[in-house]
């Protein structure tokens, strides 16, 4: 079994920080800037994610792989930027060609060790950034505005007191070795619910049973991917034990900061629920 060498308070506390930071920037600078302000704020967390991401998962091809997620990170805001009546689907035209190039770059890299695994983990990170830039879309007009601040203070809302609870209770388990518990995945679907209730009139959800609905939904994704991101944190700090490293993390520096850690766990929620809040803008 995997033992993360992170105490539960460095695991919890210090992404529950950053996720505040995190919320606080895309809500804050697009009412004081606007557009742009949004952009900023959008393309700090795809950078911040590209950065803490290589170093984390110990991609191989350190230099090459930053400058492709950097260069994926602002080809997919451009494309939603730029164009007059941009569409989400502009961002295939990102994913194909970086595919290609991350292909192209862990193929010429030397020595060419653990390619698949590096490979698997720049096509993530394309993914991931490619995803942010969703948050373009839904915050574009002023009634896009309203309902993104909404889907973030709940996607905000639900990791915090995720973060709370398992630091206190994370029991039970729901992955062995991982400091995450059944008993803060519920609380923190029924806290993006709420939240998402009580902004129902500001995001111009109709309904209360459309305002639960968007906001467990977007807070049992956010949830879900909160423990996927502990589960990579723990396979980056996991003390040296019997068996083969799990193949995510390919060779992860034990002296890295424990903030590049936190930066992951606190980002990758807001990169999988950008497109999930963006989906449910045009059904509900």
């Amino acid at each position: 079994m995997l033992r993360s060498a992170l105490p539960p308070r460095v695991h919890h506390l210090q992404p529950a920080a950053l996720t505040a930071l995190a919320v606080a920037l895309l809500a804050g600078l697009p009412e004081l800037f606007g557009d742009r302000g949004r952009l900023a704020a959008v393309l700090v967390l795809q950078l911040g994610l590209v950065l803490t991401w290589v170093v984390v998962t110990g991609i191989q091809g350190f230099a090459g792989s930053l400058a492709v997620g950097a260069a994926a990170a602002v080809a997919a805001d451009l494309v939603l930027v730029l164009p007059e009546r941009p569409e989400v689907g502009n961002l295939l035209v990102v994913l194909g060609l970086g595919f290609l190039v991350a292909v192209l770059q862990q193929m010429f890299r030397r020595p060419r060790e653990d390619l698949v695994a590096s490979l698997g983990g720049s096509v993530l990170l394309l993914a991931f950034v490619a995803a942010l830039s969703a948050l373009l879309l839904l915050g574009r007009t002023d009634e896009g505005h309203d309902r993104a601040l909404v889907a973030l203070l709940a996607v905000g809302a639900a990791l915090l007191v995720g973060h709370a609870v398992d630091l206190v209770l994370p029991r039970p388990f729901l992955a062995p070795g991982v400091p995450r518990g059944l008993v803060g995945l519920v609380l923190s679907v029924a806290a993006g619910a709420l939240v998402a209730f009580l902004g129902r009139d500001i995001g111009g959800t109709a309904g209360t049973v459309l305002a639960l609905v968007l906001g467990a939904a977007l807070a049992g994704v956010t949830a879900m991917v909160a423990l996927v991101a502990s589960y990579v944190v723990v396979e980056a700090t996991a003390a040296d034990e019997a068996g083969p490293r799990p193949a995510l993390v390919v060779r992860a520096d034990p002296a890295f900061s424990p903030w590049a850690l936190s930066v992951v766990q606190a980002v990758l929620p807001f990169a999988a629920c950008a497109p999930v809040a963006l989906a449910l803008q045009m059904v509900l």
